[in-house]
């Protein structure tokens, strides 16, 4: 079934092994299926488009985790039945912790990668949660015991780093001080190979001490993050266990290093139709995981046998710092980890591939010796080989000979560089130990004051680095904001956050919540501009989007569930405040429609997004506001039925009052860029200076990630029904237009007018009892658009325009009214002429059940008219519109009415 862990003693290729999760709670509200299935080693994925599109790979290991488990009294997840085919993180680690351990301890370095999609149970099988320990945990549990039991063979020493590397900078993790801008430096040595140029190492004596060094660094992570106005899922994290051993029998020492990588979530950008705007193709957060599949694919080819002239190790900071991992020193294990739910098909097919072209990779690895280790042995043999040859000259009589002085100064020197490098050494191992003791008294501090005071817990995108960030509210007043020189205030960084934000006053046990003015404060989903008592689990928003959980006193916590509280959780009540929720299920049916919920968590996931791309403009001076809307929220197609909806982002320039509406896809994108201007905007200002004030940041109109060319707005539809043509009755009609979420837009004046070949109206007679009279006849009518009034669109701005479009039964391209512009209610004048020549029973049924749908238009200065294109239009040679192509005589004329349209091309 499994390729054994001894395996990876005598091969030096990269081990792949894939993981497929259980769905989350999104996919099973969205009724997700199950696309992926598993055989051994082998793994298989439906495309949920098409039923005979299956792709199957094979790897080294494949784990079942989808089903077939259950919980046991422990909190363990465990198969349902001995010997199914559940894998728990047991048999994970068994597979692949065991082999990265044994490798290490004789001497070689290992290296896991951990591969996926945000939210793909990456950070599960690396680390896991309560009981379910994950690879790490249980990787140093192991290593501490194997440490225990040969300690008469060996003395073993275990250094312990983690660094984080975000936008191309590298983060140390377990640094408290103030920061290295552009973070720390990457070098390269010639032993070494790249490097992280004073990177902190601290000694560890057991596993515990890992884990408070891991809850250590997570800590910083959630702070840099929210600093950086990111989230860890667009960064790598690299945790480093370097193991010394020393065997003194043999005179041996063997230091090797565990690198355990958990990689950047690895979403594709999704772009479709005219939308040609990617996010910039070196922007940093997507160019280390680019970059290491550049140099995945030319080591995988070099393994085939191709001539591959350069592999771009050098081309981003994570391929440097991996390049033994990937194509030198090291024995590598990659874990890449799957949703199995239709929705994420691309995604889950992407990685697939990926780690198909990662498993050709071979290492060669060999046993390890410190460089510093070398050079203190080579320089103690040295002096050995000195002291041998002083003591033949002693022997012989010629102490005071220029050699033997010579030699004694050597001899000195070579004494004085061993005591400096072990000084060195010393002197590093200290600092490390000394900050790792304030660390450790400040955890153990902050577990006291958990049972003693209330405190705000921070809540984050990334469950990973929810629950890390305690903000204690002692008695008395404390201001929170950025201040962080104040002798009472709790100091927080992030968009949107104030000198002076709020006052928390805790007195009496009672704990309230003052915001200073100006500031942006939301509880439970509501904005809060009074003094407000929280209690115990209420839901705090703080500036544009920094979220915390509020704990109570001791006495006040119980035993109530926390977990349900996450990042969803806010932003779906902060959705519902806004009016914007799921609703009741449809009649009969438990489960919420699945079109509307992806939607629904799509417009929760874009608003903190959103609320920050107003903050940085705001900062920057820019003048641009977002706001999101629901696409079709309210709109129908011509036969009534609901259009599919989506969310799509309005941008308003405030001084111009130019609009723009950017997709989902464009505003993910375009908001990455707005972060680079704001982080180089941010870094070039002092420290505390507020940004109010100042200049608006000016950048080239090609370069500014505000900017875009205005075009046409659809602004709303109204639905013109078309039944009265079947009986041959005109229809005149005041229509109201709707916008997407069911505004009201103006008012369309419209009539349908029955008429003769020549456009001459059709008199009472000509109405028919049986529509299907028509069947077989022509048919001609008119469309005509008469007026507009009370446009929303001008209302708000007199220099903008409007067109009306539509399109009539077979028109394969819509047709528009000529714009007109500046007027709030503008005449239009309309009159459009079509004809069926044979009337067919589609046609006739189109008629009895459909409307033309008037689709209301915005021009705005710059943007260009919407022309009806006329090049596959058809028409009678007196220029009318011909629909319902379906009989002989129709076809004729068709080659009859191209010849007229090139003739008249203006008579439209």
């Amino acid at each position: 079934m499994r390729a054994k862990a001894s395996d990876m003693h005598t091969k030096d290729s990269v081990k792949v092994a894939v993981r497929v999760r259980p769905f989350n709670k999104r996919e099973r509200d969205a009724g997700s299926r199950c696309i992926i299935s598993l055989v051994s080693t082998s793994i298989s994925i439906q495309d949920p488009r098409d039923c005979h599109n299956r792709r199957s790979f094979c790897f080294d290991y494949a784990y079942w985790s989808h089903s077939g488990f259950t919980r046991d009294h422990t909190g363990l997840f465990v198969p349902e039945e001995p010997g199914g085919r559940y894998a728990d993180q047991d048999s994970v680690f068994q597979d692949l912790g065991v082999g990265i351990l044994e490798n290490s301890l004789q001497g070689y370095n290992a290296t896991l990668l951990a591969y996926g999609q945000t939210g793909s149970g990456k950070s599960y099988s690396m680390v896991g949660y309560g009981p379910n320990k994950g690879l790490v945990p249980k990787l140093c549990d192991r290593l501490f015991e194997a440490i225990r039991e040969n300690q008469e063979n060996r003395q073993c020493q275990v250094f312990f780093s983690m660094l984080e590397i975000y936008n191309e900078q590298v983060v140390d993790l377990l640094f408290r001080g103030s920061r290295t801008a552009g973070g720390l430096r990457v070098r390269e040595e010639l032993q070494r190979g790249f490097y992280v140029e004073g990177l902190r190492k601290i000694p560890c004596e057991n596993a515990l001490q890992v884990e408070q060094l891991m809850e250590q660094g997570t800590r910083t992570r959630t702070t840099a993050a929210t600093q950086m106005n990111a989230n860890s899922s667009r960064s790598h994290m690299l945790i480093i266990l370097q193991l010394k051993q020393i065997f003194s029998k043999e005179s041996i020492t063997k230091q090797s290093n565990i690198n355990l990588v958990d990689l950047a979530g690895s979403e594709r950008q999704r772009s479709s139709g005219s939308e040609a705007d990617r996010l910039k193709e070196g922007t940093a957060i997507n160019l280390s995981l680019t970059t290491l599949g550049n140099v995945i694919s030319a080591l995988a080819d070099v393994a085939v046998g191709k001539k591959v002239v350069h592999i771009p190790y050098r081309d981003s900071v994570l391929t440097k710092l991996l390049q033994s991992a990937l194509g030198g020193n090291s024995r590598t294990v990659m874990i890449a980890t799957l949703s199995p739910a239709d929705i994420c098909y691309e995604e889950s097919l992407s990685t697939l591939r990926y780690a198909e072209r990662a498993k050709r990779i071979q290492n060669r690895a060999v046993v390890n010796e410190s460089p510093t280790e070398q050079l203190v042995k080579e320089l103690k043999a040295e002096n050995a080989r000195l002291m041998q040859k002083l003591s033949r000259m002693d022997q012989e009589g010629r102490r005071a000979s220029d050699e033997s002085k010579e030699l004694r100064q050597l001899l000195t020197q070579n004494e004085l560089q061993i005591r400096a490098i072990q000084t060195l050494w010393e002197q590093n191992l200290q600092e490390a130990l000394k900050d790792w003791e304030q660390q450790y008294a400040s955890i153990t501090q902050e577990r006291r004051m958990m049972q003693m005071y209330p405190y705000i817990l921070n809540i984050n995108e990334d469950a990973q680095l929810s629950g890390v960030v305690k903000l204690f509210i002692q008695e008395g007043d404390w201001g929170i904001g950025l201040c962080d020189s104040s002798p009472r205030s709790i100091s927080i960084k992030g968009l949107g956050i104030q000198e002076r934000h709020a006052v928390f006053r805790n007195e009496q046990r009672r704990v309230t919540l003052t915001p200073v003015m100006g500031s942006k404060v939301i509880v439970n989903g509501n904005t809060v501009y009074e003094t407000i008592e929280l209690q115990h689990l209420d839901r705090l928003i703080l500036g544009s989007n920094c979220t915390y959980l509020f704990v109570g006193y001791p006495s006040e916590r119980g035993g109530k569930d926390w977990s349900r509280y996450d990042y969803d959780y806010f932003q779906s009540e902060l959705a519902a405040a806004e009016g914007i929720h799921l609703g009741e299920p449809n009649t009969g049916s438990n489960q919420t429609d699945p079109s509307l919920l992806a939607v629904f968590y799509d417009y929760i996931k874009l608003m903190p997004m959103v609320a920050e791309a107003n903050q940085m403009s705001q900062e920057l001076s820019k003048g641009v506001e977002f706001k999101l809307e629901i696409k079709n929220l309210a709109l129908s197609d011509s036969r009534g039925h609901d259009l599919q909806k989506d969310i799509v982002v309005r941008v308003t320039s405030a001084g111009s009052k130019q609009v723009w509406m950017w997709s989902k896809a464009k505003f993910i994108n375009r908001k990455f860029l707005m972060e680079e201007v704001y982080q180089h905007f941010k870094a070039e200002q002092p420290e505390n200076t507020r940004v109010e004030g100042l200049p608006a940041v000016v950048l080239p109109r090609d370069k500014d990630p505000f900017w875009d060319p205005v075009e046409p707005l659809l602004l709303g539809s109204a639905h013109l029904w078309l039944q009265s043509l079947a009986f041959r009755i005109p229809l005149e009609e005041q229509l109201e237009v709707l916008g997407s979420e069911g505004t009201e837009e103006a008012i369309l004046q419209a009539q349908l007018v029955p008429c003769t070949f020549n456009g001459l109206p059709l008199g009472e007679d000509d109405i028919l009892i049986d529509p299907s009279e028509v069947l077989g006849r022509r048919l001609d009518f008119q469309l005509v658009l008469d007026q507009c009034c009370g446009v929303c669109w001008i209302k708000e701005a007199r220099n903008r325009g409007i067109q009306i479009g539509f399109r009539v039964f077979d028109c394969s391209e819509p047709l528009y009214t000529p714009a007109v512009w500046h007027n709030i209610n503008p005449l239009l004048d309309h009159r459009v002429q079509f004809t069926s020549l044979q009337t067919s029973q589609s046609l006739l049924d189109y008629l009895q059940s459909s409307a033309v749908v008037l689709e209301l238009w915005g021009l705005q200065e710059g943007c260009t008219h919407m022309n009806s294109s006329l090049e596959a239009v058809r028409m009678t040679a007196e220029g009318v519109f011909i629909i319902d192509v379906s009989g002989p005589s129709q076809a004729a004329l068709l080659n009859a009415s191209a010849t007229r349209a090139a003739q008249n091309p203006g008579w439209y």
